[in-house]
């Protein structure tokens, strides 16, 4: 069944309710499966959303695609479905995932095959057309830098991101689990308040206000004192258990975040600040495809251990573009790695690395040096300096090809026999480069589509 999502306009009027629990199991491709588990188990959930995708994520999923057509979801979609499927069936928690990346009605059918080995009856709805690569002509200009995208390589992928405009429709289809391609991440968490509330999508106050509820909850453990942690400075408890968050929302827009007690991990007003700030360039203008939020009137209080209270966060008119994340062929990157250690091991690393510099610099115009135990990051000494007893040497490099990008590796392993003394652990890698720019494109040229999927 096929629904699109611009003729129709879909909101839960009739069985409002006053509450809902919505948590987030995953925040990012590679989270970990056991925290949605338990807030599966024993959150209590209304909806369990896992955030999966991220700008690079969507483009190595659309390479993975063009390679074999029956790929393109996330690498871990089974893994996480066949370990949540029974206990989300079993509680009537309804799913929300953007696992579909390059390929949602793939990814729906497979649900349905993992449904039918586990003798569970689902109904699942796929979300596409987010997929606006043959709608780009190249002159589009990037965001960063503001010259024409076809300038940046071969393209390979352009998705822009749905809101809650493309969400609503399949939650009126009362879809078990609803399996998206690219879409916002807090739209994820704002089409159920909105659907559940039967909150108007003009409703900008209040959509703010949800923004921000997913906002705070998309990246899962990073509001749980995740990211937040620094021994001696700020202690985090249990991290090896860390929980994922969870907030009980009201009609009004007010949440109350927590987590399931017993696990890991700290929520307090700290932990919280630093997840609302993450990744806003302006809090007085949060565009999404919903809404323009507004955060700079949100106030957060601790109304319990764990426990935060949040509210006061605005919006207006959404957007009239969307934002669309293009992928694109940017080369190959070469690297090589060899440890030194023991007396004069700085010195006979840096010698390694005028080595290779001398070796290399004709053929590669962009090469970096590091010495990862000497200042690799920041690139200078901060307070007093100690001469350090271990350094790894690593090179790398940018190139146009694989055989190229590979020389460097067969630099560096050289090294083990033609000097400096005492080198080990050579290791080489070559890799493909992906490539993201943002760019816009006006709404009317972007058409949902909701496809529904039963086992």
């Amino acid at each position: 069944m096929l629904f699109d999502t611009r003729r129709y306009s879909f909101l839960n009027t009739q069985y409002m309710k006053s509450k809902i629990r919505i948590g987030c199991g995953a925040g990012f491709s590679g989270d970990r499966v056991e925290p949605a588990v338990v807030l599966a188990q024993k959150g209590e959930l209304d909806y369990l959303v896992l955030e999966c995708l991220a700008e690079r994520t969507i483009a190595l999923a659309q390479k993975r695609k063009m390679q074999d057509a029956s790929k393109g979801y996330d690498p871990l979609l089974e893994r996480r479905i066949e370990s949540l499927l029974p206990i989300i069936a079993s509680n009537k928690i309804r799913l929300i995932t953007n696992m579909g990346a390059a390929n949602p009605i793939v990814a729906a059918q497979l649900i349905c095959q993992i449904a039918q080995r586990l003798h569970v009856v689902v109904r699942v709805a796929a979300i596409t057309g987010d997929d606006v690569f043959s709608q780009l002509t190249g002159e589009e200009l990037v965001y960063e830098t503001g010259r024409p995208i076809k300038e940046s390589g071969r393209l390979i992928s352009a998705n822009a991101y749905l809101g809650i405009d493309a969400l609503l429709p399949a939650l009126a289809t009362d879809a078990d689990i609803i399996i998206t391609g690219r879409v916002a991440d807090p739209s994820l968490f704002v089409a159920p308040l909105v659907y559940e509330f039967g909150w108007s999508s003009h409703a900008y106050e209040k959509i703010g206000q949800a923004t921000l509820i997913g906002h705070l909850l998309e990246c899962a453990g990073q509001l749980t004192g995740g990211y937040f942690a620094d021994p001696g400075k700020k202690d985090v408890p249990d991290l090896a258990n860390l929980g994922h968050p969870f907030a009980d929302v009201s009609a009004d827009g007010t949440a109350v975040f927590s987590k399931v007690e017993g696990t890991g991990g700290s929520l307090n007003l700290a932990t919280v600040k630093e997840q609302l700030l993450y990744e806003v360039m302006d809090p007085s203008q949060y565009l999404t495809p919903d809404v323009i939020a507004d955060f700079t009137g949100v106030y957060l209080q601790q109304i319990g251990t764990n426990q935060i209270k949040a509210w006061g966060a605005g919006g207006q008119d959404k957007p009239s573009t969307l934002k669309v994340s293009v992928g694109y062929e940017a080369g190959f990157v070469g690297e090589g790695e060899i440890s030194y250690a023991g007396s004069n091991a700085l010195e006979r690393a840096q010698l390694a690395g005028k080595i290779i510099e001398q070796r290399l610099r004709g053929s590669f115009s962009d090469l970096r040096i590091d010495y990862i135990g000497s200042t690799s990051v920041h690139r200078k000494t901060f307070g007093v300096y100690t001469a350090p007893y271990e350094i790894r040497l690593r090179v790398a490099g940018k190139a146009t090809t694989a055989d190229q990008a590979a020389l460097i590796g067969q630099e560096v392993e050289a090294l083990y026999t033609n000097g400096p003394a005492g080198g080990g652990g050579a290791r080489k890698y070559v890799q493909e480069v992906i490539g993201i720019n943002s760019t816009f494109i006006s709404r009317e040229m972007v058409s949902p589509f909701v496809t529904l999927v039963n086992s």
